[in-house]
């Protein structure tokens, strides 16, 4: 048998939380240093539950627990800030961003700096959007140990050149486009503005999710992210960003 490890206030992020046993809840939460894990919150749903409306997403927090396997006990709680506004759009862009922690990252397996960049992402989410995403999904690529090559051309080793076209090959790099060219093609200047993190022009973010999305799929497998089937329905029901109550309660709905 394992030996019981006891952690005091550690800080953590709420991923996601499901109902378990009678009046518990199951956390995946997200830490600094001890990476994703299980965490058991007994007694949380209960009315008389000390940790009643603390446990929740996108508010930094300080996290206690023991634990002796895969699976620990929740013993303190501590909120290091109020609840982050996210609404609309920015909601379910957060929920992204959890979505492919949980999918991606494995339980604990440590990766302060991209505990980092969630919290950055996070506050950047409100000022723009589609920047705060890649970003992020680049410091998830670059975390997994599948970094994207940004400033050289894969065949030559040459500078990119933010003039040219170039192909983009997964697993390879970016190769300058011929007549030939059939497979995902982008400007030099989209993967110098990812590279230097400036993503402000709108071409650039356009490009630079269909690399993204590219890239994760290679990843992800053939099971689809369940936010991006919630914001495919969203569109098609034509849901607005001031409609938060129907997208949140969506989102639940999406588990």
């Amino acid at each position: 048998m394992s030996e019981l490890r006891k952690i005091t206030l550690a800080p953590a992020w709420i991923l996601h939380h499901y109902p378990y046993r009678d009046s518990s809840l199951l956390l995946e939460v997200f830490t600094r240093e001890h990476g994703r894990l299980g965490l058991v919150a007994r007694g949380a749903r209960s009315a008389r539950s000390r940790w009643r409306g603390q446990l929740q997403g996108f508010t930094p927090l300080l996290l206690s627990w023991s634990i002796r396997s895969d699976l620990g006990t929740l013993t303190d709680i501590e909120m290091q800030g109020n609840t982050r506004p996210a609404v609309g759009r920015q909601l379910l862009s957060a929920c992204y961003l959890n979505e492919l922690i949980m999918r991606l990252v494995t339980r604990h397996d440590p990766h302060p700096e991209l505990f980092d960049a969630y919290a950055q992402s996070l506050e950047m989410l409100a000022v723009n959007m589609e920047a705060a995403l890649r970003l992020f999904e680049k410091s998830l690529l670059q975390e997994l140990g599948y970094g994207l090559l940004l400033d050289r051309e894969a065949d030559t080793g040459l500078p990119v050149s933010a003039d040219a076209l170039y192909e983009y090959r997964l697993e390879q790099g970016p190769v300058r486009c011929d007549n030939n060219n059939s497979g995902l093609v982008l400007h030099g200047s989209s993967l110098l503005a990812l590279s230097s993190e400036v993503l402000d022009d709108q071409l650039a973010c356009r490009e630079i999710k269909h690399l993204m999305r590219a890239a994760l799929s290679l990843y992800l497998g053939v099971r689809p992210l369940r936010t991006r089937e919630v914001m495919r329905e969203l569109t098609a029901l034509g849901i607005k960003n001031d409609m938060t109550a129907k997208l949140n309660n969506r989102i639940r709905e999406s588990g």
